[in-house]
């Protein structure tokens, strides 16, 4: 997680100038049998019409893989896999799908993806640049050792900024530059 699956298919969105969907699980997936399939329907469609790139992020909750079927509810999850297989074979688009669960991912998918690319927690060089880029020209700093931020917390880009944030609200409310002790408190 935090890694930067998003930011990537919004940066490839704006290289190709094709807009990005970004699906919404939540809205796509219902519990009434063959709904799932309609909303699936309408987004390939609309998708297909605009020339859009869709972006599935956490895929693995609808590119799950198949069960063994023991009962009528796994019949009906194995149906809409092969659903969305059958439609994806049919999209003449671009589809990412992003996950942090690349095992429960169907491989019937997988065969079907282009390009894998694997996401990896950044290093301690990528991770000073981070530290240094996530802090803003305009905010007040005092000294901050970069390198000891890099080499002692292993964190991925997004917790990182996440780490920023309340530290740079926790100066600025105390009326001091950002220092190590708010970015030590924002990590923790």
């Amino acid at each position: 997680p935090g890694t930067g699956k998003t930011m990537t298919a919004r940066v490839l969105s704006d290289e190709l100038g094709l807009p990005l969907y970004h699906v919404n699980l939540s809205q796509l997936v219902d519990k009434y049998i063959g709904e799932t399939e309609k909303h699936l329907e309408e987004i390939f469609s609309n998708a297909q019409k605009n020339n859009l790139i869709l972006f599935f992020d956490e895929a693995d909750s609808v590119f799950s893989k198949r069960s063994q079927v023991a009962d009528a509810k796994d019949k009906y999850a194995n149906t809409e896999v092969s659903f969305i297989l059958q439609r994806l074979e049919a999209y003449d688009g671009i589809v990412i799908l992003a996950t942090n669960y690349l095992n429960n991912i169907d491989t019937a998918f997988l065969r079907r993806m282009q390009y894998t690319i694997n996401f990896y927690l950044p290093g301690q060089e990528e991770r000073r640049m981070m530290w240094e880029n996530m802090i803003p020209a305009e905010c007040p700093a005092g000294a901050i050792d970069f390198d000891y931020l890099a080499n002692q917390f292993e964190l991925s880009g997004s917790s990182i900024k996440s780490a920023v944030l309340p530290a740079a609200f926790a100066a600025a409310g105390e009326g001091e530059a950002l220092g190590m002790k708010h970015l030590v408190a924002g990590i923790k």
